[in-house]
């Protein structure tokens, strides 16, 4: 049976791993390495990795961070944060990463990805599009960490990452971010919908039921969560799980 890829998102800030409610008040969660060898055990499809504070502080996700994953690791991983030029994303990609997640200078500069894309191949070039409401209540692109407003319609910059020979689209509504009460299903399916490239969702998953939800009515082809898969119960207390074989077959 077919079954979407179930996709643990981790946030590092500095060199340990947070969690975001709506983009802010960040939790400790632990260490980033301690994490990777959990999901090796729990034998996670994919793990995510973005560096919260990449963009401001005008760098990347550190080198030696990616290698450290890819030594631990024995499932593929993306790493984002900060990504501006081809030498960027050609580090990252000999340090060990199978993609790379391009946020805002794909705003900023379209062109760059079908650079990205001609260079490394669509397969390595995944682009995330964070979304909420501007203050006249329209859904809209931010970056910068969710805080600046592009003015862009999340479904037309879309389409232009998938004309630019984008391999996959992460989704992400801002809104739902940590809240776990379920993903943004009309934001999820106005992409999926919009596009022939795969979609994954990310914001708001807090249980298996908003990973089959996303996936039968939003026609996500991927499923991505970061509270859902390090936190546990109603108290949140941290502890990484993922969901079993037969819990993943929808």
């Amino acid at each position: 049976m077919f079954r979407p890829r179930i996709i643990p998102v981790l946030l590092l800030k500095g060199k340990s791993l947070v969690k975001s409610v709506q983009f802010k008040n960040y939790n400790y969660i632990g260490d980033p390495i301690n994490a990777v060898r959990l999901f090796n055990d729990l034998k996670a499809d994919e793990l995510v990795f973005l560096d919260i504070d990449a963009s401001k502080e005008h760098r990347t996700i550190p080198i030696e961070i990616i290698k450290k994953i890819g030594e631990e690791t024995n499932m593929p991983f993306a790493v984002g944060g900060g990504i501006g030029t081809i030498k960027d994303i050609k580090e990252i990609l000999k340090a060990g990463a199978e993609k790379v997640i391009i946020n805002s200078i794909a705003v900023k500069n379209p062109d760059f990805i079908r650079e990205a894309c001609d260079t490394f191949g669509s397969s390595t070039i995944a682009i995330c599009i964070d979304v909420k409401k501007n203050i006249l209540g329209n859904l809209k692109t931010w970056i910068n960490n969710g805080k600046k407003c592009t003015g862009l319609n999340p479904v037309d910059h879309a389409i232009l990452m998938e004309k630019s020979g984008a391999g996959e689209i992460i989704i992400q509504s801002i809104t739902n971010d940590g809240i776990m009460k379920g993903y943004d299903i009309h934001l999820v399916k106005s992409i999926s919908t919009s596009v022939s490239i795969p979609v994954i969702a990310l914001g708001g998953a807090g249980n298996l039921n908003h990973l089959v939800q996303a996936y039968k009515e939003g026609f996500a082809s991927g499923l991505a969560a970061g509270s859902m898969f390090v936190y546990q119960g109603k108290h949140k207390g941290v502890l990484i799980n993922y969901p079993d074989t037969d819990e993943k077959s929808f």
